[in-house]
């Protein structure tokens, strides 16, 4: 529908709002933390198959809520959890949200000093009236009372912060104390609403309500150090994002590559940079070197993103070429490291007709190809269907610059050096025939999964150029605030040096 498909470690194709959770908490989540009412029926139809109801008749508005609370606990008891947050998304109204709403009751009778409900609702201000409403979060709330919920607490998201006259309101007619109506404000910088909330005081107060006490509070001094570095940056970068799917009618649509987006933005702070991104249809770039030199001169730097089908490849390839030629620090990701080779092996090794199998199923030389015979599934990945999914191992030849950027800005999560697990979701592999041909040239293929099989990663060398780097993994989904990808960190740092 919107936004990008996010995938977790397990090889779970899950909702872009998973990765902002993961971005947020700097924690990696698995299937169960992903719930949905399909998932829900499903194990619903599957006990009631097995005879674990004992051929009693299954009730919508009993057995679902019923499971939908044990799949919570469940996760919570599985991941050790002191606080569990469930997000009931859209809205109270909405049909599918009765029967999570049911659930959430059951929980608060069963725990009621154990559970709490967070109202998020919005208070608008139409332009012309000028005056910030607070009808719409009264009825949201009503709404809820006639679920028999009363909310705990109010995030009040807004424009601009609630007034004290809008806070006596919303007190009045939804039944709360002032100091749990929280007033959250547009934001210019996201990662500015952890220090709101902070500044209200909303940890201390939820963790009161609860019956615990705050633990460490460092965490927050490191947040704040990094939103003020973010926003008093010292220099900028020039990025070029390459891709096709970001237009929807009359709109550009950014949030199909919000991971890619973010992974840039993380490292760009980490240097006090700020990235400026420059949004260049594939698809333009293939009529030839004047577009191509409107378009990409002045870049600093050239990222090719995830892909599928063909749409938008001769363009890509256009414009890593020219990232090639003109020596522009360059980054391909998942379908952008296979055009890399494609326009190598083109261009350089002069080979005829060279492309991606799902590009052009009838070439002759298929750089990019499915294989018969690739890898069974290994440890920390599988297969759905035929598409690699999930994370995967990969090993990195030592004398690489990937290997010394895993190395000098890694962290305990790639601690397993020359070995990293990193997130896949793609169905072509390098074809392992021009394997020779490619490692006797200039770009090298430098990550393999340990069983030496598939290609994961290739780079120029360094005396060739400053930074050409592909890899088949996405190294976006493992980036966070407080701890950004190795990769985009050495992209990053040389689209700074190109300058």
């Amino acid at each position: 529908e919107h936004g990008e498909t996010f995938v977790l470690e397990d090889g779970f194709e899950t909702d872009m709002d998973i990765g902002t959770y993961e971005r947020f908490t700097n924690q990696s989540f698995a299937r169960p933390n992903s719930m949905t009412l399909g998932a829900i029926l499903e194990s619903v139809i599957k006990k009631e198959r097995a005879l674990e109801y004992n051929g009693r008749w299954v009730s919508l508005d009993h057995h679902v809520p019923e499971n939908v609370v044990q799949w919570i606990e469940e996760v919570a008891k599985k991941d050790k959890a002191e606080i569990t947050i469930i997000e009931i998304g859209g809205t109270v109204g909405e049909i599918s949200n009765g029967l999570m709403l049911t659930a959430n009751k059951i929980m608060k009778l069963k725990n009621p000093k154990d559970v709490l409900h967070i109202h998020v609702t919005y208070l608008p201000t139409p332009p012309m009236l000028g005056e910030m409403k607070t009808k719409t979060a009264q009825i949201s709330v009503q709404l809820l009372n006639s679920h028999a919920i009363h909310p705990d607490f109010i995030i009040a998201r807004s424009e601009y912060p609630l007034d004290e006259e809008r806070i006596e309101k919303l007190s009045k007619y939804c039944f709360l104390p002032k100091e749990n109506i929280v007033s959250a404000p547009d934001e210019k910088v996201i990662y500015d609403i952890p220090l709101n909330f902070d500044k209200e005081n909303v940890a201390q107060k939820i963790l009161a309500s609860l019956g615990l006490k705050g633990k460490d509070t460092s965490l927050v001094s490191t947040w704040r150090k990094k939103v003020s570095k973010l926003k008093n940056p010292k220099g900028e970068v020039n990025i070029a994002i390459v891709a096709k799917d970001f237009k929807s009618g009359n709109f550009d649509v950014k949030d199909s590559y919000a991971s890619v987006l973010e992974a840039i933005n993380h490292a760009c702070w980490e240097f006090s940079l700020k990235a400026n991104i420059h949004w260049i249809m594939a698809d333009g770039l293939k009529s030839g070197k004047k577009e191509l030199l409107k378009k990409l001169s002045g870049m600093d730097g050239i990222l090719i993103p995830q892909n599928w089908g063909s749409d938008g490849s001769e363009g890509k390839i256009k414009a890593i070429q020219y990232a090639r030629e003109n020596k522009i620090p360059f980054l391909g990701l998942c379908y952008g490291m296979q055009m890399a080779t494609v326009e190598y092996a083109r261009n350089v090794l002069k080979i005829e007709g060279a492309n991606s199998q799902e590009v052009d199923p009838k070439s002759k030389n298929q750089i990019i190809h499915l294989g018969e015979k690739q890898e069974k599934p290994v440890k920390g990945g599988k297969y759905e269907g035929d598409i690699r999914l999930g994370a995967w191992p990969c090993k990195i030849e030592k004398n690489s610059l990937i290997y010394k950027l895993y190395k000098k800005y890694g962290n305990s999560l790639f601690s397993s050096l020359p070995v990293v697990d990193e997130r896949h979701r793609h169905r072509y592999e390098f074809n392992n025939k021009y394997r020779e041909l490619f490692e006797k040239s200039d770009l090298k293929l430098v990550g393999k999964s340990p069983s030496g099989i598939l290609v994961e990663a290739v780079e120029l060398s360094q005396k060739v150029h400053p930074f050409f780097v592909g890899i088949q993994y996405h190294p976006e989904l493992k980036s966070r605030f407080l701890r950004p990808h190795p990769l985009f960190m050495g992209f990053v740092l040389a689209c700074q040096k190109s300058k």
